[in-house]
């Protein structure tokens, strides 16, 4: 008889064992699933892989323009690299990948400077695109987000469409080689319909990678529970350098933020640098970034990372950039 009460007693200590298994991995599941992707458990969907959207220039692969003006600036910046219509044809397709992550205006500099999109936008149509799409996976609600930036406004105010994030436009990819962007959810359906891309991004102060500029912008297209990523901020930047091989970069260091980044919420995070950066060459661009925060590259270990992987060059000055002064 005690032999039988023992028994029974085990077996229920081993249900209720492995009932707090399963419980636990379900609570986990629920917790990292947020609607763009597949529920744990559920058929995975076939993965997909970003184009290569790059071109290279006759002129150069990079120009820095200094001056306030930013429709003075990036117009003069892309002449130097032979003018938009080197890189958007009759017919193009064009994806701009923005920074709306907050819904915070214009004048706090923590996103995409709507004026830059929506002339980089009127530019595209003048070179002859049949289309020019906006996106962004932001932080903050995502419609918020697009307008109270001014994004919104500012592309549709150029005849750009803007593409808000669905749980739908995600599927994930894997980048070649990588240990973090592994079947992971990625804003696909932008994607889909365009032939070139171009990422536009501020300079800004972060707290966690040091920065925040081109390759930092990609991290937009993440989906799922992307924050875990931050525990390993400087290899994802990376990852994403090499997911995505953007037409062209814009860096905007008009304005830059200095400190308190990436949110910043004060006017005194912000400094007047007066330069625009417009480069085939993301690492490139990101390296000379880091001197508008006062920074040398080397303090980005994500720049050094990007440029081992073969993604582009932190010696800028090796591309003998094109420098101009509009002011």
């Amino acid at each position: 008889m005690m032999e039988r009460t023992a028994s029974r007693r085990d077996f229920l200590l081993r249900l209720l064992k492995g009932g707090l298994s399963i419980t636990a991995a379900c609570t986990l599941s629920y917790w990292l699933y947020d609607g763009t992707g597949p529920y744990p458990g559920q058929e995975q969907e076939e993965t997909v892989t970003l184009p290569d959207f790059s071109m290279s220039s006759p002129t150069g692969k990079m120009s820095i323009v200094s001056g306030l003006d930013r429709v003075k600036t990036i117009s003069r910046g892309l002449e130097a690299l032979g003018g938009i219509e080197t890189f958007v044809k009759q017919g193009d397709r064009v994806l701009l990948k923005v920074n709306a992550a907050f819904a915070s205006p214009p004048i706090l500099s923590a996103t995409t400077n709507p004026q830059l999109v929506a002339e980089i936008a009127r530019l595209c149509y003048k070179a002859g695109a049949s289309a020019v799409v906006v996106t962004d996976n932001p932080i903050n609600d995502p419609a918020s987000c697009f307008s109270l930036t001014g994004i919104e406004e500012a592309a549709q105010s150029a005849g750009a469409k803007v593409l808000l994030p669905k749980a739908g436009f995600f599927q994930p990819t894997t980048v070649s080689d990588a240990l973090l962007i592994r079947n992971w959810p990625i804003l696909w359906e932008p994607f889909t319909k365009v032939n070139k891309v171009i990422g536009i991004a501020p300079v800004k102060d972060h707290h966690r990678s040091g920065a925040s500029m081109t390759m930092k912008n990609w991290y937009g297209l993440l989906g799922g529970s992307r924050n875990i990523f931050h525990q390993d901020i400087h290899n994802i930047i990376k990852e994403l350098a090499i997911m995505v091989k953007p037409t062209l970069v814009v860096l905007d260091g008009t304005t830059t933020m200095m400190t308190n980044g990436p949110t910043g919420g004060s006017l005194g995070d912000l400094k007047e640098t007066g330069t625009m950066i417009v480069s085939t060459d993301q690492v490139a661009a990101d390296a000379f970034g880091a001197s508008l925060l006062g920074k040398k590259p080397a303090e980005l270990p994500y720049i050094a990372k990007a440029e081992t992987a073969g993604v582009g060059t932190a010696d800028y000055e090796s591309l003998r950039p094109i420098r101009i002064d509009s002011t």
